[in-house]
């Protein structure tokens, strides 16, 4: 006679929250070096040539960097050119590298999270993920937990690390 396997982890009553779950937008970076001459030089006559034939549509209901990826001076109303144009498309913009749009987005989607969900709960952050996963995401779901939840782990359930422990 076969022996029931028993979901101990499931029936422990611990909680898991993986990153993977939540849902990422759409991400496009905007190198405005490609809008450059020789990649160095604004001329400002071609750049506003280029962002009015750009196709701003693409970038509908997602998330978009812009940032220019060598050392030229970009002046400011450039980025307020191209934000003239794609704000209206766009969920967020974020003036700077994907590592900071990747750090606002999770920020979003954490403090969105129903927190009272964890209350006095065992909560084990995954840390394996298939997505880019800012350090800054762990960061604030730690913070964001200690004042809800029993403990907090990371990992796995079958090997996860003790991080936080409400006081008795």
């Amino acid at each position: 006679m076969a022996k029931e396997i028993v979901n101990r982890v499931k029936n422990s009553g611990i909680m898991t929250i993986d990153f993977d779950d939540l849902l990422v937008p759409n991400i496009f970076e905007i190198d405005l070096k490609n809008w450059l001459i020789d990649d160095l030089f604004l001329v400002e006559k071609k750049f506003r040539e280029a962002i009015n034939s750009h196709s701003w549509s693409k970038y509908s209901d997602s998330y978009v960097c812009i940032f220019c990826s060598n050392d030229a001076i970009i002046p400011q109303w450039a980025y307020m050119l191209i934000s003239s144009k794609i704000s209206d498309v766009t969920n967020k913009v974020v003036i700077g590298k994907s590592n900071q749009l990747y750090e606002k987005i999770y920020h979003d989607l954490i403090n969105k999270l129903n927190i009272n969900d964890y209350e006095n709960k065992s909560v084990i952050i995954k840390g394996c993920s298939s997505k880019k996963v800012p350090i800054t995401a762990y960061h604030l779901i730690t913070s964001r937990l200690k004042g809800v939840a029993k403990s907090i782990m990371y990992g796995e359930a079958c090997s996860a690390v003790p991080v936080y422990k409400k006081p008795k």
